[in-house]
Protein backbone atom coordinates (compact mmCIF):
# COMPACT_ATOMS: atom_id res chain seq x y z
CA UNK A 1 0.00 0.00 0.00
CA UNK A 2 1.39 3.39 -0.98
CA UNK A 3 1.65 6.30 1.47
CA UNK A 4 -1.26 8.00 -0.26
CA UNK A 5 -3.38 4.87 0.01
CA UNK A 6 -2.51 4.45 3.70
CA UNK A 7 -3.40 8.09 4.38
CA UNK A 8 -6.69 7.75 2.50
CA UNK A 9 -7.49 4.63 4.52
CA UNK A 10 -6.80 6.42 7.81
CA UNK A 11 -9.01 9.32 6.74
CA UNK A 12 -11.77 6.92 5.71
CA UNK A 13 -11.67 5.05 9.02
CA UNK A 14 -11.60 8.25 11.12
CA UNK A 15 -14.97 8.89 12.85
CA UNK A 16 -15.06 12.49 11.69
CA UNK A 17 -12.59 14.56 9.69
CA UNK A 18 -8.87 13.85 9.51
CA UNK A 19 -6.86 16.73 8.06
CA UNK A 20 -3.16 16.28 7.34
CA UNK A 21 -0.46 18.47 5.79
CA UNK A 22 3.19 17.42 5.74
CA UNK A 23 6.07 19.40 4.23
CA UNK A 24 9.76 18.56 3.92
CA UNK A 25 12.17 15.94 2.57
CA UNK A 26 10.42 13.35 0.45
CA UNK A 27 7.83 15.82 -0.79
CA UNK A 28 4.58 17.21 0.50
CA UNK A 29 1.50 15.13 1.16
CA UNK A 30 -1.81 15.49 2.91
CA UNK A 31 -5.55 15.07 2.96
CA UNK A 32 -8.35 17.55 3.69
CA UNK A 33 -5.63 20.19 4.05
CA UNK A 34 -8.01 23.15 3.75
CA UNK A 35 -10.74 21.86 6.06
CA UNK A 36 -11.34 24.36 8.87
CA UNK A 37 -11.42 22.43 12.14
CA UNK A 38 -11.37 23.19 15.88
CA UNK A 39 -7.82 23.14 17.22
CA UNK A 40 -8.08 23.04 21.01
CA UNK A 41 -4.68 23.99 22.47
CA UNK A 42 -2.86 23.85 19.13
CA UNK A 43 -4.24 27.38 18.75
CA UNK A 44 -1.78 28.46 21.46
CA UNK A 45 0.92 28.35 18.77
CA UNK A 46 -0.42 31.63 17.36
CA UNK A 47 -0.06 33.24 20.78
CA UNK A 48 3.45 31.86 21.26
CA UNK A 49 4.47 33.06 17.80
CA UNK A 50 3.37 36.61 18.58
CA UNK A 51 5.08 36.54 21.97
CA UNK A 52 8.32 35.38 20.29
CA UNK A 53 8.08 38.01 17.53
CA UNK A 54 7.33 40.77 20.04
CA UNK A 55 10.34 39.78 22.13
CA UNK A 56 12.60 39.80 19.06
CA UNK A 57 11.21 43.18 18.00
CA UNK A 58 11.84 44.73 21.41
CA UNK A 59 8.12 45.31 21.95
CA UNK A 60 7.86 42.81 24.78
CA UNK A 61 10.36 42.26 27.57
CA UNK A 62 10.65 38.53 28.33
CA UNK A 63 11.49 39.35 31.95
CA UNK A 64 8.52 41.69 32.43
CA UNK A 65 6.38 40.57 35.38
CA UNK A 66 2.78 39.61 34.67
CA UNK A 67 0.55 39.46 37.77
CA UNK A 68 -2.12 36.78 37.38
CA UNK A 69 -5.67 38.12 37.48
CA UNK A 70 -8.41 36.09 39.14
CA UNK A 71 -10.08 35.69 35.75
CA UNK A 72 -6.92 34.18 34.25
CA UNK A 73 -7.18 31.05 36.37
CA UNK A 74 -8.63 28.15 34.44
CA UNK A 75 -8.96 24.41 34.95
CA UNK A 76 -7.79 21.78 32.54
CA UNK A 77 -4.13 21.44 31.61
CA UNK A 78 -1.32 23.22 33.40
CA UNK A 79 0.46 23.78 36.69
CA UNK A 80 -0.36 27.30 37.78
CA UNK A 81 -3.56 26.28 39.54
CA UNK A 82 -1.39 24.32 41.96
CA UNK A 83 1.41 26.88 42.41
CA UNK A 84 1.32 29.66 44.99
CA UNK A 85 3.15 32.45 43.12
CA UNK A 86 0.84 35.07 41.63
CA UNK A 87 3.36 36.85 39.38
CA UNK A 88 5.40 35.31 36.58
CA UNK A 89 7.56 36.71 33.78
CA UNK A 90 6.42 36.76 30.16
CA UNK A 91 9.04 34.10 29.36
CA UNK A 92 7.89 31.90 32.25
CA UNK A 93 4.29 32.04 31.06
CA UNK A 94 5.28 31.25 27.47
CA UNK A 95 7.33 28.25 28.57
CA UNK A 96 4.45 26.93 30.68
CA UNK A 97 2.06 27.41 27.75
CA UNK A 98 4.36 25.44 25.45
CA UNK A 99 5.61 22.76 27.83
CA UNK A 100 2.44 21.76 29.70
CA UNK A 101 -0.20 23.71 27.75
CA UNK A 102 -0.99 25.74 30.87
CA UNK A 103 -4.43 27.31 30.43
CA UNK A 104 -3.91 29.95 33.12
CA UNK A 105 -0.59 31.03 31.59
CA UNK A 106 -2.28 31.21 28.20
CA UNK A 107 -5.04 33.46 29.51
CA UNK A 108 -2.53 35.76 31.23
CA UNK A 109 -0.54 36.16 28.01
CA UNK A 110 -3.69 36.67 25.94
CA UNK A 111 -4.85 39.37 28.34
CA UNK A 112 -1.42 41.04 28.05
CA UNK A 113 -1.26 41.00 24.24
CA UNK A 114 -4.92 40.99 23.21
CA UNK A 115 -6.77 38.59 20.93
CA UNK A 116 -6.84 40.97 17.94
CA UNK A 117 -3.07 41.47 18.07
CA UNK A 118 -2.44 37.72 18.12
CA UNK A 119 -4.74 37.12 15.15
CA UNK A 120 -3.24 40.01 13.20
CA UNK A 121 0.23 38.56 13.73
CA UNK A 122 -0.99 35.17 12.56
CA UNK A 123 -2.53 36.69 9.44
CA UNK A 124 0.78 38.40 8.66
CA UNK A 125 2.40 34.95 8.73
CA UNK A 126 -0.19 33.62 6.27
CA UNK A 127 -2.65 32.16 8.76
CA UNK A 128 -5.83 33.78 7.49
CA UNK A 129 -8.25 30.97 8.37
CA UNK A 130 -6.36 29.86 11.47
CA UNK A 131 -7.32 32.13 14.36
CA UNK A 132 -8.25 32.40 18.01
CA UNK A 133 -11.90 32.97 18.82
CA UNK A 134 -11.71 33.41 22.57
CA UNK A 135 -9.61 32.87 25.67
CA UNK A 136 -9.48 29.46 27.36
CA UNK A 137 -12.62 28.64 29.35
CA UNK A 138 -13.41 25.63 31.53
CA UNK A 139 -16.28 25.04 31.17
CA UNK A 140 -17.34 26.73 27.92
CA UNK A 141 -20.92 27.94 28.32
CA UNK A 142 -23.57 28.37 25.56
CA UNK A 143 -23.09 32.16 25.48
CA UNK A 144 -19.35 31.88 24.79
CA UNK A 145 -17.68 31.48 21.38
CA UNK A 146 -18.05 27.82 20.40
CA UNK A 147 -14.35 26.95 20.68
CA UNK A 148 -10.96 28.45 21.52
CA UNK A 149 -9.43 28.31 18.04
CA UNK A 150 -10.01 27.04 14.52
CA UNK A 151 -7.67 26.48 11.61
CA UNK A 152 -6.48 24.38 8.70
CA UNK A 153 -3.76 21.79 8.42
CA UNK A 154 -2.25 23.56 5.40
CA UNK A 155 -1.78 26.85 7.25
CA UNK A 156 -0.48 25.20 10.40
CA UNK A 157 2.04 23.12 8.45
CA UNK A 158 3.18 26.41 6.96
CA UNK A 159 3.69 27.79 10.46
CA UNK A 160 5.61 24.66 11.46
CA UNK A 161 7.83 25.15 8.41
CA UNK A 162 8.61 28.68 9.60
CA UNK A 163 9.54 27.33 13.03
CA UNK A 164 12.49 25.56 11.38
CA UNK A 165 13.99 28.92 10.38
CA UNK A 166 16.93 30.80 11.89
CA UNK A 167 15.38 34.17 12.76
CA UNK A 168 15.40 35.00 16.45
CA UNK A 169 11.67 34.52 16.93
CA UNK A 170 11.73 31.24 15.03
CA UNK A 171 14.52 29.88 17.21
CA UNK A 172 12.68 31.00 20.35
CA UNK A 173 9.39 29.43 19.30
CA UNK A 174 11.17 26.21 18.37
CA UNK A 175 12.87 26.09 21.78
CA UNK A 176 9.53 26.48 23.51
CA UNK A 177 8.01 23.71 21.36
CA UNK A 178 10.97 21.44 22.11
CA UNK A 179 9.92 21.67 25.76
CA UNK A 180 6.52 20.11 25.04
CA UNK A 181 5.84 17.19 27.35
CA UNK A 182 3.05 15.66 25.25
CA UNK A 183 4.31 13.10 22.75
CA UNK A 184 1.15 10.98 22.86
CA UNK A 185 -0.21 11.79 19.38
CA UNK A 186 1.83 12.05 16.16
CA UNK A 187 5.09 10.59 17.59
CA UNK A 188 3.43 8.03 19.88
CA UNK A 189 4.11 4.98 17.69
CA UNK A 190 7.52 6.17 16.49
CA UNK A 191 10.61 5.22 18.51
CA UNK A 192 12.34 8.40 19.66
CA UNK A 193 14.15 10.07 22.53
CA UNK A 194 11.50 12.18 24.28
CA UNK A 195 14.21 14.50 25.61
CA UNK A 196 15.98 14.92 22.29
CA UNK A 197 15.76 17.61 19.62
CA UNK A 198 14.05 15.41 17.00
CA UNK A 199 10.55 16.61 17.91
CA UNK A 200 9.23 20.13 18.52
CA UNK A 201 5.46 20.13 18.80
CA UNK A 202 2.25 21.45 20.29
CA UNK A 203 -0.80 19.29 20.85
CA UNK A 204 -4.46 20.04 21.40
CA UNK A 205 -7.04 17.80 23.06
CA UNK A 206 -10.68 18.39 23.92
CA UNK A 207 -13.96 16.55 23.53
CA UNK A 208 -13.99 15.35 19.93
CA UNK A 209 -10.58 16.92 19.14
CA UNK A 210 -7.10 15.47 18.80
CA UNK A 211 -4.51 17.66 17.08
CA UNK A 212 -0.72 17.88 16.82
CA UNK A 213 1.46 20.37 14.93
CA UNK A 214 5.22 20.59 14.80
CA UNK A 215 8.54 19.43 13.43
CA UNK A 216 9.59 15.79 13.29
CA UNK A 217 13.19 15.84 12.21
CA UNK A 218 13.21 17.92 9.03
CA UNK A 219 9.53 17.43 8.31
CA UNK A 220 6.89 19.99 9.28
CA UNK A 221 3.48 18.53 9.96
CA UNK A 222 -0.05 19.39 11.02
CA UNK A 223 -2.48 16.60 11.88
CA UNK A 224 -5.99 17.56 12.98
CA UNK A 225 -8.78 15.15 13.84
CA UNK A 226 -12.30 16.21 14.76
CA UNK A 227 -15.30 14.01 15.47
CA UNK A 228 -18.25 13.53 17.79
CA UNK A 229 -17.67 13.50 21.56
CA UNK A 230 -16.83 9.98 22.63
CA UNK A 231 -14.72 9.28 19.54
CA UNK A 232 -11.46 10.51 21.10
CA UNK A 233 -9.74 7.10 21.19
CA UNK A 234 -10.42 6.54 17.49
CA UNK A 235 -9.32 10.07 16.65
CA UNK A 236 -6.07 9.57 18.55
CA UNK A 237 -5.50 6.27 16.75
CA UNK A 238 -5.89 8.01 13.39
CA UNK A 239 -3.44 10.77 14.37
CA UNK A 240 -0.91 8.20 15.60
CA UNK A 241 -1.25 6.27 12.38
CA UNK A 242 -0.40 9.42 10.45
CA UNK A 243 2.67 9.78 12.65
CA UNK A 244 4.11 6.62 11.14
CA UNK A 245 3.70 8.16 7.68
CA UNK A 246 5.34 11.41 8.80
CA UNK A 247 8.28 9.51 10.25
CA UNK A 248 8.58 7.29 7.18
Amino acid sequence: MTRGERLAALAGECPGTLAVAVRGPGGAFGVNEDAELPLASVGKLLLLAEVAMSIEGGILDPSAPVPLADDDYCGGSGLLLGLSARTWSVADLALMTAAVSDNTATNALLRTLGLDRVNAAGAALGLTRTRLLDRIREPREPGHPPTFAVGTAAELAGLATLVAGSAGWQVQLREWMLASTDHTLVPALVRHDPEGSWLANKTGTDAGIRADVGLMGERAYAVLASGPPGSEDALAAAVRGVGLLVAG
